[in-house]
């Protein structure tokens, strides 16, 4: 089985689940790099750290999440994680919901320049 792999301007990402009531992923964000203020109507995200230092940013309040923690993304809330770091941040994110497309991702702020 070939697991999806994609390249973003901020780092990669790997899929390494994909079925009908959840999606896991693997993503590496390069230090320096932030992902899109985002948010998605058809599910939620519990991301797990595994290495390097995440500042996550749900609902406009900053939380670090060091290796070993976790922090919860409920549906529909604002949010967006950053490496302020040197080295990169590695951490798993588990989506559960309706629907696991890419399409479902609102961005309200995007350093690269992407849209919705």
């Amino acid at each position: 089985m070939d697991l999806e792999y994609d390249e973003r301007p901020w780092g990669n990402y790997q899929v390494l689940e994909d079925a009908d009531t959840h999606k896991v992923k693997r993503i590496v964000v390069a230090p320096g790099h932030r992902l899109s203020y985002q948010r998605h109507q058809k599910r939620a995200e519990h991301w797990y750290v595994i290495s390097g230092e995440a500042t996550v940013t749900l609902e406009g309040v900053d939380h670090v999440v060091n290796p070993g923690e976790a922090i919860d993304i409920p549906r529909g809330n604002a949010h967006r994680v950053s490496n302020k770091a040197t080295d990169s941040l590695v951490f798993i994110e588990v989506q559960v919901g309706d629907y696991f497309g890419e399409d479902d991702i609102e961005r309200l702020e995007d350093d690269y320049g992407r849209g919705s």
